[in-house]
């Protein structure tokens, strides 16, 4: 018998409990998988904290990486043994999909992967990175997809263009490192003097204090000679994004992610957008050729994930705690 993290309700860290589970044999078009790792998103923190409802007794986590155990019949993609990780919209395979069918994610409505064991549908994962471990593989997931849509498939992110960053989470790190591989130039934004000097060894060309610098749209605007970046990953929601509007420049590109910053704010800065004439394009995460697109991507330049800590499966509410205080730099995993 194996274990799996379940959230009963009403949602809230002290309602995670290990309790034993068993994944069926693969059907036809299935694939059986020993989870190894996990991943944690700011996503997932909503999930547990009551923010988005879900059913009693939920399997949390989207991300999930590991071996697999066992193939169904009909199956030819994956074979025993071969390294896979998970995708975020698993109906979502390629091209155009409507919202009301990206109702099967992982983690929330659907189980997800704080387990030992799972048996899904072969096209819910794709091959992990050759020479990743299952940590790093399982930081791909949401985070990676999500920037790699934001970067690559909207942005088509250039030689030579311009790439503004906020924070440190897992998106932003990730769109570094796509938009350095890419050759953009890239200005990054936090709070901690700290996280500056590892963006700044990871690559990030300018850097800027928020904390320092309120008004850090108009700092963007000084280092990039009054123009403006090219392209913004926005991922702080409607407490930063005046100040990425400010800091964009005439027709750019920008992605909007997430709310790591808040979710209130009294006005929405519509002018400033028609004025410049922006490109707003909403992510939410992408499509599983996205992700297989990314692995190869991964594969050519040599990225690697930017982890930070990792926490076993029983311990997976002090995982939370961790991500919730701010302090991590990179990905919170878990090892399973």
């Amino acid at each position: 018998m194996t274990g799996a993290m379940r959230l009963y309700q009403p949602a809230s860290l002290d309602n995670l409990r290990l309790e034993s589970a068993e994944a069926p044999a693969p059907g036809p078009g299935e694939i059986k998988v020993r989870l190894l790792a996990a991943s944690l998103n700011f996503r997932d923190g909503l999930v547990v904290g009551g923010f988005f409802p879900v059913k009693d007794g939920l399997i949390p986590l989207s991300d999930g990486a590991g071996e697999v155990i066992a193939v169904g019949e009909g199956v030819t993609e994956f074979k025993q043994g071969d390294q896979v990780v998970s995708t975020f919209h698993p109906k979502w395979l390629d091209g155009h999909i409507d919202k009301i069918h990206l109702d099967n994610s992982p983690g929330g409505p659907a189980d997800g992967f704080a387990c030992e064991e799972a048996t899904r549908p072969a096209t819910h994962f794709t091959r992990a990175p050759a020479g990743f471990t299952p940590a790093e593989s399982a930081s791909l997931t949401c985070a990676g997809v999500t920037a790699w849509r934001a970067v690559v498939t909207d942005g088509k992110v250039k030689p030579g263009a311009t790439v503004l960053i906020e924070g440190t989470g897992g998106v932003s790190l990730f769109a570094l490192q796509f938009a350095k591989a890419a050759g953009a130039t890239v200005i990054a934004t936090s709070g901690s003097a700290e996280k500056l000097a590892k963006l700044k060894a990871l690559g990030a060309d300018h850097l800027i204090n928020y904390r320092e610098e309120e008004q850090w749209g108009a700092a963007v605007l000084a280092l990039t000679g009054g123009l403006g970046v090219d392209h913004v990953i926005e991922v702080g929601g409607p407490n930063t994004i005046g100040q990425s509007f400010v800091a964009a420049r005439t027709g750019a590109h920008v992605a909007i992610i997430g709310a790591v910053g808040g979710f209130q704010i009294d006005t929405m800065p519509f002018a400033i957008v028609q004025a410049k004439r922006l490109n707003l394009q909403a992510v939410t995460v992408g499509s599983r050729r996205d992700q297989i697109d990314m692995v190869r991507g991964i594969e050519a330049s040599g990225i690697r994930p930017v982890l930070d800590r990792a926490f076993k499966l029983e311990n997976l509410a002090d995982a939370f705690r961790h991500l919730q205080s701010g302090q991590h730099f990179g990905k919170v995993c878990v090892e399973i």
